[in-house]
């Protein structure tokens, strides 16, 4: 039988995953962008890492904006986000050559969102036969892409570099 290791991923079944203090999102607000993987900044959003991603380059795009709900966006920043996830498509499709995404906002504790109190936004890139979304086998998932690596590549490869 073969087996996969993952060891990095336990801290994170456990739910024991080192976090600042306060809100995680916030945290990256003021930090260094490649320490904190944070890919691109624009005018109300910045693009990161999944610290705990489903497949290579799952990115999370995000509101500077402490909210939790869709409906306390501003217009302006409902745009910006939309058009971060749009350059984050073709960022994505540059490095990995995806198939297909998966994206979307898990609003709600009831809906999935892991962190509920500030919004952010699913950037998945999906390929055919992939296991990685849905996790099938001992809570184990492959990610064959060492996360500062796709950070490198994402930042290198996101096609508007100005907010």
């Amino acid at each position: 039988m073969d087996r996969l290791w993952t060891p990095w991923r336990m801290t994170y079944l456990r739910g024991d995953a080192p976090r600042p203090t306060g809100c995680v999102f916030c945290h990256k607000i003021e930090a260094d962008d490649e320490s904190e993987l944070v890919v691109y900044r624009s005018t109300h959003v910045f693009a990161t890492l999944n610290l705990f991603p489903y497949n290579n380059g799952h990115l999370l795009i995000v509101p500077y904006a402490h909210v939790g709900d869709l409906t306390d966006l501003a217009p302006d920043v409902l745009a910006d986000l939309m058009q971060t996830a749009q350059q984050a498509v073709a960022a994505l499709r540059a490095v990995y050559h995806p198939q297909a995404f998966n994206m979307g906002i898990n609003l709600g504790p009831a809906a999935g969102a892991g962190i509920a109190e500030h919004l952010h936004m699913h950037v998945v890139p999906r390929w055919e036969g992939d296991n990685n979304y849905m996790t099938v086998l001992a809570q184990t998932r492959i990610i064959p892409d060492l996360l500062a690596d796709t950070y490198r590549k994402l930042h290198e490869a996101w096609p508007a570099r100005t907010a």
